[in-house]
């Protein structure tokens, strides 16, 4: 935690970044607690009290310039952040240089000033105030609140498909189902199970069950695309806009006869990629083979469905298949600390847990949380011994299997 001085000179010589800001001592207390609050609300980072903006070192000059940055923090920050206060002497002869350290924050945290909360995010090199979108992700990311049961403005009862609930609490679940024609006992029943709540429909209802998702939701469904050869510059083979709700339609022995979203997409994918072939052990027969094991497709588009962020309102999954690969695209950071790794091991974590929920209930994943390393790595190394790529980029995450 503690830094050194030649470790000091590195991180003023690189200057600001998203995690680095450079402060006279001499600035206001709601100035700091600004800063501080935009970096906790990001990651984490450091604000060096003595420093100019252009890395120049200035030096400390107020008194008691610890207990000042512990008052600041307590008094203009809510919920209070108590930082690590350390004090680099003799930076360059005769100036010290205070780092003021704080870590990623559990809560969002906002600016308390002139009797009224800001919030305050990190971008770049500067804290701003966050734009709607961007305030209600930071409270997703911290837990705060699900943007899945979120009402979905003007979606009544009449736009959820009734065939599909009734397959899902009937065939699939197993229960009593009200009659299609009692709607105060169906929506009691949406709302005990978060399909609806006291203001509509909720954001999951939409996706899984609706009529028209994307009549509400623009960003729900996948947009498919299958090129000829390594890279975007060729001329698609197809496009399709993958739309509807998550769910199958089933029949009464539980065969699907309307495909929902995944059946769409693994349609897609087979397509668009050529049957090959091996001989078997002996010489004997040829046996056709995919160019993808199904139930990889299948494992990693559903974590697509169910993992990504519906707060970025302006993008679709992607599906894309080149000659040599296919990746699958879902918009938004990992959500709750997941990184790749911790994928490959089976860290279970979800930003949509009843849509995870409803999917699991259609056996569509595995109730292990396993299906990355279960299914898709094991699937990829049994079908051609290859790896597949988890990539996180932005605000974009892509599974990769190549061919």
């Amino acid at each position: 935690m503690t830094m050194t001085h030649t470790e000091l000179l590195e991180v003023i010589r690189n200057l600001e970044n998203s995690g680095v800001e450079f402060k006279r001592d001499d600035i206001q207390n709601h100035d700091l607690a600004k800063e501080l609050v935009a970096l906790t609300n990001l990651e984490g980072g450091i604000v060096l009290l003595g420093v100019e903006d252009d890395g120049s070192i200035s030096g400390i000059t107020r008194q008691k310039l610890e207990e000042w940055v512990m008052t600041a923090c307590r008094d203009k920050i809510r919920p209070g952040l108590i930082p690590f206060y350390e004090q680099i002497r003799d930076v360059e002869p005769g100036k010290d240089v205070a780092i003021v350290r704080v870590s990623r924050g559990l809560d969002v945290h906002t600016l308390w000033h002139n009797n009224k909360n800001r919030y305050f995010i990190r971008v770049g090199t500067q804290s701003r105030e966050p734009t709607p979108e961007e305030l209600g992700r930071l409270f997703q990311q911290r837990g705060s609140f699900r943007a899945e049961l979120r009402p979905v403005s003007g979606a009544t009862l009449a736009d959820l498909d009734m065939r599909r609930l009734s397959n899902y609490f009937a065939q699939v679940r197993e229960q009593v189902v009200p009659e299609n024609n009692d709607e105060a006992a169906w929506k009691a029943l949406l709302f005990n199970t978060e399909i609806m709540v006291e203001d509509g429909i909720t954001v999951s209802g939409i996706l899984l069950f609706g009529r028209t998702p994307n009549r509400f939701l623009p960003q729900a469904g996948i947009d498919a695309v299958a090129f000829p050869g390594v890279d975007k510059g060729y001329a698609a083979r197809e496009r399709a806009t993958l739309r509807g709700p998550m769910t199958p339609l089933l029949n009464d022995s539980g065969d699907i006869v309307e495909a929902g979203l995944v059946e769409q997409a693994i349609a897609f994918v087979q397509r668009n990629t050529a049957i090959g072939g091996q001989l078997e052990e002996g010489g004997g027969r040829r046996e056709n083979l995919p160019a993808y094991p199904r139930e990889a497709i299948r494992e990693a588009v559903v974590n697509a469905l169910i993992h990504r962020d519906y707060l970025l309102s302006s993008t679709d999954i992607e599906l894309s298949i080149y000659e040599d690969r296919l990746e699958i695209t879902s918009p938004g950071r990992l959500p709750n600390g997941i990184t790749p790794a911790r994928m490959l091991t089976g860290c279970r974590a979800t930003r949509n847990q009843l849509i995870k929920d409803v999917m699991r209930d259609y056996r569509y994943l595995e109730h292990s949380g396993m299906g990355v390393p279960r299914k898709i790595v094991k699937c990829m190394r049994e079908h051609n011994g290859t790896e597949p790529q988890l990539i996180e980029d932005g605000e974009l995450f892509t599974v990769r299997l190549l061919r």
